[in-house]
């Protein structure tokens, strides 16, 4: 039996709609976890129809580590500005410029490493780092949540990092 209870759990742990947390916890038993998980298999299916969208809109956001030694600016994209001025976009912004400005990738995403570059790409390619604030998942990942949280394409147009010395 599901309750209004579990939909309202699921949709706060997903960010889904009501009824399709009341059809994922159906199909799944009652079972949370496994409701989450199709929530999400959907919702990444979803992003991938939505990656060719273009993203207009977003924001730019800068980060100076503690210090002044380190910092970065980099342009999150996304399709509106309604997506634009939520707080879970804003938050992502700030977390990739930190990522950037801790990490130092040279590349948004592998498909751009030019030809003889033998580093590894997770050190290089910034979608494919390991997220510094939620371990076992990928940058590229934690932006394709958003994008399926927010029903947008979200992506990472650009950045830059400054260090003094470099």
């Amino acid at each position: 039996m599901v309750t209004a209870d579990m939909v309202r759990t699921l949709r706060e742990q997903t960010g889904a709609g009501i009824m399709d947390c009341k059809v994922a916890l159906v199909d799944s038993d009652g079972d949370l976890e496994k409701a989450a998980g199709a929530l999400r298999e959907k919702g990444l299916a979803q992003v991938a129809k939505r990656a060719g969208r273009e993203t207009t809109e977003g924001i730019v956001e800068a980060y100076v580590h503690t210090g002044g030694r380190v910092g970065a600016i980099l342009e999150l994209g996304c399709e509106t500005d309604f997506v634009a001025r939520t707080e879970a976009f804003r938050d992502l912004a700030h977390d990739l410029a930190m990522q950037v400005a801790a990490m130092a990738p040279t590349y948004v995403d592998e498909k751009e490493m030019e030809e003889g570059d033998t580093r590894p790409v997770a050190q290089v390619s910034l979608l494919q780092q390991p997220f510094i604030k939620k371990s076992g998942a990928s940058v590229g990942e934690v932006i394709q949540e958003l994008a399926a949280k927010v029903g947008e394409n979200v992506r990472v147009l650009r950045f830059t990092r400054l260090a003094l010395g470099e």
